[in-house]
């Protein structure tokens, strides 16, 4: 064989192991793209159930924390809140003026009218403080300053003095719980303080009645009367 027979022949040679090593390189790449895209086929084939589970918890957390507060708070507007620690306590105001009364009332009507402040008005309280924590509102226990010195000035007093004092008070207090009530029980933004307001305001209305009457209530209103009796008599040509 002559030698360019010899290099045509390593020549040949030579391009077809070329050939054959771009063919295993394109074969190797080949392979290596289908096992990547499994793989990620694979990774996110995991990663949607979690993602999706995390996706549904967080749903999940979100519906229940907003169930959760308006199940709590309800329809409640400040002017509801305001309400509803006002009333209770005047409630609790009721109850301690009631017991004193019952006590040291001098006449009948004073001692009767105080152990139904206390019967009634414990009763209200104990329907507040249920409803009140059902709306995520947490009421007060005890009186405040102000109205701890009204305890405080009337148990100072005793006799004729106090009926008059517990008399006049009770009148004022129940012109002014009547009207919140009657407001109360039409305007009020949440359903149930609402029905609250209209299941106690028969009652109130009741406890004004009784305290109009009260003996020095009814004295005042009989003396006004007879004044402005007198007094449209004198007019008269």
């Amino acid at each position: 064989m002559s030698n360019k027979q010899l290099i045509r022949s390593a020549y040949i040679y030579f391009l077809a192991v070329l050939v054959a090593c771009g063919l295993w390189a394109i074969a190797g790449k080949a392979e290596n793209t289908v096992t990547n895209q499994n793989s990620n086929q694979n990774s996110n084939a995991n990663q949607q159930p979690a993602t999706q589970n995390r996706n549904a918890n967080k749903s999940a957390n979100r519906n229940t924390g907003a169930t959760g507060e308006q199940t709590g708070m309800g329809n409640l507007t400040a002017k509801d809140r305001d309400f509803m620690m006002d009333a209770a306590m005047g409630g609790l105001e009721e109850v301690a003026l009631g017991h004193i009364a019952a006590q040291k009332g001098t006449s009948d009507a004073v001692k009767q009218f105080g152990e139904r402040m206390v019967t009634d008005h414990t009763q209200a309280n104990t329907e507040l403080t249920t409803l009140a924590s059902s709306k995520g509102v947490t009421l007060p226990t005890t009186l405040d300053e102000k109205h701890q010195k009204d305890i405080t000035k009337l148990s100072a007093m005793s006799g004729a003095e106090f009926d008059r004092a517990y008399s006049k008070m009770m009148l004022s207090d129940h012109n002014k719980d009547v009207s919140e009530f009657e407001k109360q029980s039409t305007k009020a933004t949440d359903p149930d303080l609402k029905a609250f307001a209209s299941k106690t305001l028969p009652t109130l209305q009741e406890h004004l009645q009784l305290a109009k009457a009260l003996p020095d209530n009814a004295k005042s209103n009989t003396g006004g009367s007879k004044n402005s009796n007198s007094n449209r008599n004198s007019n008269r040509p």
